[in-house]
């Protein structure tokens, strides 16, 4: 009845706590953690509860508060921080009531204790001035805060600490019954000055704007910073000097099928697909090309493929058994991140490199941006212009892993030259035949289990 989403940057200390306040309330039926990115153990603190994690698409709390609205299936949402470990016991309930009994649309909360200080010396001033009607609200700027999904649907989600004030003055405009609890005692730490400067001008931007101050809205910066951060993220996840390695293709090797030929056939551009697969030789081009299909689809359309695919059936227990084994694992693939990363979080798996699909307000918008460590250069064991075999040099390079201590295990034409490099290659139920040739070994009867005894004899 209840979805709880929880989004969470760098809160390994307190993630799993938050959690296990969510499910003592017997109406949550759904706990969704959306991480922001984190360069900590977040995500494995919350694989520990055994709830749905997802990664959101770009970093700030106002994507992650959409992308996990958009991927919550039931109307009820509540909305808790990752810092706060001390909820009441009740917080649950205090914030879902007014829905449940049909009282109210949007419920913000409001703690026992002064209001802060943007509050007091930026917001309520502005409020006064603009939104005069909405200064009965004790702490507009919290983020406790619960509503009917049908609602959040209509409003936008500022990516920054605008987020908030934006939600509550958006929730007036489209006539949403908006009711304030009180959530009791909260102890949480004191913004430094540097930071609270950054919140009031973010806080005003957003009140500006919806009173039209200001006509243009800058749009994001999009460029490669944002697969630089994958790629930093990824390593910052080997932190623990690894010495041995193994990467996995995804599609058909992980999953038993390939996401975007199923994504194809949900929103019907198969043939489009096959035109660009059969005429597009070059690697980059082509991949421009396929990301230009998935243009409009929102993540949560893009997340429902991917879970719709059945996972390789002992994959999670065979990368269970290969991390006590000391390898580290993680995909390398020529599909999208937003995709990969969710499989990663699915399987425990340590990293995930792949191309960033690019997102504005959790939509799609067809343009793809291919990591660097992909393309040729001098190091390259082949002539093709991308390739996942320069990924896996890098990897090993960086970490200064010998060859003969990485495995490689794919399926199709694209993971040759990345099985053929590694120092113990594996085809896995491929239907390539050039694929089988370059491999050390040959596996067909659709399970991983045969990759533990590869490993065993090393």
């Amino acid at each position: 009845m209840i979805s709880v989403i929880i989004p969470a940057l760098n809160e390994e200390k307190t993630i799993r706590k938050v959690i296990q306040q969510a499910k003592r309330n017997e109406l949550v039926s759904e706990i969704i953690v959306v991480d922001d990115q984190s360069s900590d153990n977040t995500i494995r603190e919350a694989r520990k509860e055994f709830v749905k994690i997802i990664t959101s698409t770009q970093i700030g709390k106002g994507d992650s508060m959409r992308e996990g609205m958009m991927l919550a299936r039931n109307e009820i949402l509540v909305f808790l921080d990752a810092d706060i470990p001390n909820y009441s016991e009740d917080i649950i309930e205090k914030l879902s009531r007014p829905l449940i009994d049909d009282e109210a649309d949007f419920v913000k909360s409001y703690f026992e204790r002064q209001a802060g200080r943007v509050t007091e010396i930026l917001v309520k001033p502005l409020l006064e001035f603009f939104f005069p009607h909405l200064l009965r609200f004790r702490q507009p700027l919290s983020g406790m805060i619960a509503g009917k999904k049908s609602f959040f649907e209509q409003v936008e989600f500022e990516n920054d600490y605008g987020v908030d004030i934006g939600l509550l003055i958006d929730m007036d405009k489209v006539h949403a019954r908006i009711k304030e609890v009180c959530i009791g005692d909260i102890e949480n730490d004191m913004q430094p000055l540097q930071a609270l400067g950054r919140m009031a001008k973010q806080v005003a931007k957003a009140i500006f704007k919806r009173v039209n101050i200001f006509h243009q809205q800058q749009e994001d910066k999009e460029t490669e910073m944002a697969i630089d951060r994958q790629v930093e993220m990824a390593i910052k996840e080997l932190d623990k000097q690894p010495s041995k390695l193994i990467v996995f293709d995804m599609d058909n090797t992980l999953l038993r099928g390939s996401f975007i030929h199923s994504a194809a056939a949900r929103f019907g551009f198969t043939r489009e697909l096959n035109y660009v697969i059969a005429t597009e030789r070059n690697d980059f081009n082509r991949t421009k090309a396929i990301a230009k299909l998935l243009e409009g689809k929102t993540f949560a359309e893009l997340i429902h493929v991917v879970e719709a695919i059945p996972l390789i059936g002992d994959s999670v227990q065979v990368i269970r058994e290969l991390q006590v084994r000391g390898y580290i694992c993680g995909i390398i693939s020529d599909s999208y991140h937003c995709i990969t990363n969710h499989v990663k979080n699915m399987l425990g798996l340590d990293f995930t490199l792949s191309n960033q699909l690019e997102f504005r307000k959790s939509i799609a918008t067809g343009q793809v941006t291919v990591p660097e460590q992909f393309r040729n250069d001098q190091k390259s064991i082949c002539a093709h212009d991308h390739c996942k075999s320069n990924m896996l040099l890098h990897i090993l390079s960086h970490f200064r892993i010998g060859i003969h201590d990485s495995i490689a295990v794919g399926d199709g034409e694209n993971d040759l030259c990345m099985i053929k490099a590694a120092g113990t290659g594996i085809s896995f139920n491929s239907t390539h035949h050039p694929v089988d040739e370059v491999a050390d070994h040959i596996f067909r009867d659709g399970s991983l289990k045969a990759v533990l005894d590869v490993t065993s004899s090393r």
